[in-house]
Formats: C-alpha cells, sequence, structure tokens
C-alpha cells in the first residue's frame, strides 16, 4: 500500500482548526472549570491567562499544541474571554502572548499537569499499534478512515497527535503487515491439487481467448432455459475447485469478501504478476466468496424465469378466457331459459320436461350444459395453472440440472415441499 494516502485536505485538517466549534463543542472542550480556575491563578497579566487558557482548550479539542497558540477561531477566543471577564478586545491580548517567550513554557506545563503524553511513549505508543493491528486485520477499512479512527484514539486516550507523515506511515505499515499474515495464512490453506487448480483459474481454455477466471466471474444475464443452465454450470465450475472443505473460519469474513472483490475486478495480468501467497490467497478468497454469489445468481435467474413463465402464462389464460366468453355466453343464455321454465309454478311437474324441450331441443340443452362445464371455472381454480403446466417442455430443460447441483433445505412448513423436490430428483 502506498505510504502517503491522504489527500491535501485532510493533511490540512489534520490537528489543525477547520471552522468555528459548535455549541456542544465550546460547552465540552472550552469550558474552564475549578481546576483550570486555580491553575490560572498563578498567571500575571490577561494575556497570559488567555493564552494559558486557549492553550488548554486546544488540547483538548485537537490533542495537540498550535504552532502559533493564538491561532483559535474567534468564536472560540470571545467564549473563553467572557469566561475570564475579559470585556475588552482580546486580539491585542493574543497577540502579546505570541510573542512570549512563556507560550512554549505553557505548553509543557499543560502537558504535564493535564496527563497528556508523547505518541512515542510507552506503553500507550505499543496500544496504539496493537489496537490498530487488530482493527486492520477484523476490517476491511480504508486507510483514510482507520488514520480517522486512530486519530479520535489519540485524542480520547490524551495522547499528543504526531506529524501527519508519522502517523499515516504508521497506518501503512501496520495495514501491510496484517494484509501480509492474512495472505500467508490463506496461502497454506488449500492442498497441492487445490492450488493447481486455483493456479489453473488464471489460465485460458483452448480455443478460448480469456482465462477460466474471466468466465467464472461474468455473471449469467440471459433469463431463459439454457441461460439457467450456464449458470448452474458455472456454480459447478466453481465447487469443482473444491473450496468449501477448507475451513476458514479464522478469517474474518469482511477480509475474505474484500479480497474477492478484488479478484472480481482485477484484470488476469494483474494477479498473475502477485507474489506466490497474495495470489494464492486472492484466488482462494475469489473461489470461497463467489460460490455463493454464483448459486444466489442462478436463483436470481430462476426466480426471473419463473416470473416469465408465470407472466406468459396469465396472459396466455386471459386471452384464452376472452375468447370463451361468447360460447359460454350463449350456453349460459339457453340454460337460462330453461331455468325460468322450471322455476315457473304454473306448469304441472309431468308437463315441465316438455315444455323445457319446446323452448330448447334435448340436444343443444345437453351441449349447452356440457360447454358450460367445460369452460366455467370455480373461483377457486385460477387459468394460469393450466397454463403454466402446458411450459412443462420448458421447465424440463433445467429442473434435472437444477435438482442435481442444488441442495434444498426448509423449515418445518416448507418439509412437504421439499419432500415433493427430493421425489422429483433424478
Amino acid at each position: 500500500m502506498p505510504v502517503e494516502f491522504l489527500t491535501e485536505e485532510q493533511r490540512q485538517r489534520y490537528g489543525a482548526y477547520t471552522a468555528e466549534p459548535s455549541d456542544a463543542q465550546l460547552a465540552s472542550y472550552f469550558y474552564l472549570d475549578d481546576t483550570d480556575r486555580e491553575r490560572l491563578a498563578t498567571k500575571r497579566g490577561s494575556h497570559h491567562r488567555l493564552g494559558f487558557s486557549l492553550q488548554i482548550c486546544t488540547v483538548r479539542f485537537l490533542s495537540t499544541f498550535l504552532t502559533n497558540p493564538t491561532l483559535v477561531p474567534d468564536g472560540a477566543v470571545r467564549h473563553v474571554a467572557r469566561q475570564l471577564d475579559i470585556d475588552d478586545d482580546p486580539t491585542p491580548l493574543l497577540a502579546s502572548y505570541a510573542t512570549a517567550w512563556q507560550a512554549r513554557e505553557h505548553s509543557r506545563e499543560i502537558q504535564q499537569l493535564y496527563g497528556y503524553h508523547d505518541f512515542s511513549e510507552q506503553p500507550n505508543h505499543f496500544q496504539l499499534i496493537r489496537w490498530l493491528y487488530l482493527h486492520a486485520w477484523l476490517t476491511a477499512e480504508r486507510p483514510s478512515v482507520l488514520f480517522d479512527l486512530a486519530t479520535k484514539r489519540l485524542v480520547d486516550q490524551k495522547v499528543l497527535l504526531p506529524g501527519v507523515s508519522v502517523l499515516e506511515r504508521l497506518v501503512a505499515s501496520v495495514r501491510d503487515r496484517a494484509a501480509n499474515r492474512l495472505w500467508q495464512e490463506l496461502a497454506r490453506q488449500p492442498t497441492a491439487q487445490q492450488r493447481f487448480l486455483l493456479e489453473d483459474l488464471l489460465k485460458a481454455p483452448e480455443g478460448s481467448s480469456q482465462s477460466r477466471l474471466d468466465h467464472l466471474r461474468r455473471a449469467p444475464t440471459h433469463v431463459s432455459g439454457p441461460g439457467l443452465i450456464k449458470a448452474l454450470r458455472r456454480l459447478t465450475d466453481i465447487r469443482a475447485i473444491g473450496v468449501p472443505d477448507i475451513d476458514l473460519s479464522f478469517v474474518p469474513p469482511g477480509r475474505l469478501k474484500q479480497l474477492a472483490r478484488y479478484a472480481a475486478a482485477s484484470r488476469v495480468t494483474q494477479i498473475e504478476r502477485m507474489a506466490d501467497d497474495r495470489r494464492i490467497a486472492t484466488l482462494l478468497a475469489f473461489a470461497r466468496v463467489f460460490e455463493a454469489t454464483a448459486q444466489d445468481e442462478a436463483f436470481d435467474l430462476l426466480d426471473g424465469l419463473m416470473r416469465s413463465l408465470w407472466t406468459l402464462a396469465t396472459r396466455v389464460g386471459e386471452r384464452e378466457r376472452l375468447r370463451t366468453l361468447r360460447d359460454l355466453d350463449t350456453a349460459a343464455l339457453q340454460l337460462r331459459e330453461a331455468c325460468l321454465v322450471l322455476l315457473d309454478s304454473t306448469h304441472p311437474d309431468p308437463q315441465v320436461r316438455e315444455k323445457v324441450y319446446a323452448q330448447i331441443a334435448q340436444e343443444a340443452l345437453t351441449q349447452a350444459c356440457a360447454l358450460v362445464g367445460e369452460l366455467a371455472r370455480p373461483p377457486e381454480e385460477e387459468q394460469q395453472y393450466q397454463q403454466l403446466l402446458r411450459k412443462y417442455a420448458t421447465v424440463r430443460t433445467f429442473l434435472p440440472t437444477l435438482l442435481r447441483i442444488v441442495t434444498f433445505q426448509a423449515t418445518p412448513v416448507g418439509r412437504p415441499i421439499l419432500e415433493a423436490v427430493t421425489f422429483l430428483t433424478p
């Protein structure tokens, strides 16, 4: 990792006032308590008392002493001056304090009185390195984020901030040590056969201009039976490396995912030029993480395919339903006429059938009843399911491959479905 990773803006903001402190910050860091006032009592002159007070507040707020102790925002200066009963403009007092030799002596006095430690002082320095190393090992934070976290820890631990380059180099070196350890630990896990298969990912199959890694990290996009089969074969190819059997529980999941993302985004030539341990570790992380990714993408494809089949079945069912409505209406009207005769109480029972047949021929009535039975659907029966069954030819192209490659699990509620799936597995 490059030693210098901070932007120029971040360097300018380090250990310096960047804006007026907020009201909450003024109340927390720029309030002079009884202990502060007792120590101020030994200072002669308003300019010494104001300068000493501002140095106390500055080291609380920034955990460092300014090269020019008077470069404090005006709002903070006025806030402290009011507490010292200084009603006049404090600017001349600060100008006088800036040229006084006591300013440097005051910073050493404050450091001793308020328990601030130098950055290189032990055991604080070792504790910071250990904290940085643990954080770098467990997380995949960017170096600039880790730098900010380290700065906050120094402020909280009352350790005076070092130069920006010193802390920047420390963060970079600790992250490098954590990364090297990660690569070495991961590279020791695969067997010789697994290492061979991982290295083989960087080679191009015969007749292809792209490596196996390029093929594996290309996500499937075509929503179709053949597209799903291709996605399932991709999952099988990743599993063939055998990395699921490797115990990687000692590796923080975030670090493993970070390595896998790097392998997914880097060029093959970049990975080939890596040191042996780093290359094996990167490919191992890719194979481990992208097995789950490949399976998720295959299921996303399956979900999209089933949705498209369901949408098509719904559309076809609605069209067929519309085409049969005319015949259904004709048959229903004939049955209505027959029912009106049956409901008419003026017709004696023995003559009812004769009256019905006089209105509608027996053969026509029989055909109408058969047509209504064929076309009418109970409310709970959806036409889509009937149409979906007709798409079995599409489903059968990928269903055996899906059931053979994917092992399903289920909650107690879903066990009947799981039993059905198990029954269908070839």
